[in-house]
């Protein structure tokens, strides 16, 4: 069973990184991997309820990758942590299946209670390099979570978010196939709706501006107009 799930995820490895160019290699000098088998003994030793044990395989593969996997989290088969360092995973933390995770991830917690507290990640999700997931939310199959965007709600499936806080982006293509999006970056898919809002506001300002000016045109040489024709009625006898 545990070489099952080294070969799934290796497999998930080559799939999804082209950099990657030998099972060998990945199995050797991708940290995503040493994580996974460093948390597989941590949650084993957690689910006998050897605590500070299984604190300890978990403190030592932090250590050893730079990615922080509480032992009580539940990871899904074949989950890619790409580059992976900085990578944070919650103890109430749920990931699916086929789930990739980039550099600087947070799946955090926003309370203090016992109970859960971090998210639940479905399959197919895809979580840009930095973005916070915070709180109890749920993450639809096939969402994609942009690059630096905090998420403090709810996600439904197949859906993509960006910002702080994160809202939903609305693609041009509707029929975007359910393919994988390296970093959650989705082409056809327009940016972050508040940039697009703001840049919207800015260029109506500025066809605002060209109308007044070209009123203001418009008066002057009305005004310069009515000036002369008053001049001719003076000089007129």
């Amino acid at each position: 069973m545990v070489f099952t799930n080294l070969r799934d995820d290796i497999a998930a490895v080559m799939a999804h990184d082209p950099a990657a160019r030998s099972r060998l290699e990945v199995l050797l000098c991708y940290p995503g991997i040493h994580a996974r088998i460093f948390h597989r003994w941590a949650n084993a030793l957690w689910r006998r309820r050897w605590w500070t044990s299984a604190r300890f395989v978990s403190h030592v593969g932090r250590v050893a990758t730079g990615i922080e996997i509480h032992p009580g989290a539940t990871l899904g088969k074949r989950l890619f942590i790409d580059h992976g360092m900085g990578v944070v995973i919650g103890e109430t933390a749920e990931v699916g299946d086929d789930v990739t995770l980039y550099q600087g991830v947070t799946l955090g917690g926003t309370s203090l209670d016992k109970g859960k507290r971090h998210p639940t990640l479905g399959n197919r999700v895809i979580v840009g390099a930095g973005a916070k997931v915070l709180g109890p939310l749920m993450i639809g199959d096939g969402a994609r979570i942009g690059s630096n965007a905090v998420v403090l709600n709810d996600v439904p499936e197949c859906t993509s978010v960006v910002g702080i806080p994160a809202k939903a982006v609305k693609s041009k293509n509707p029929a975007v196939p359910d393919t994988f999006a390296s970093y959650a970056n989705v082409p056809g898919e327009v940016a972050d709706p508040v940039a697009r809002a703001l840049t919207d506001l800015r260029d109506e300002v500025s066809r605002l501006r060209s109308r007044v000016a070209e009123l203001e045109c418009a008066s002057d040489d009305h005004r310069r107009a009515s000036e002369a024709a008053l001049r001719m009625e003076r000089v007129e006898p």
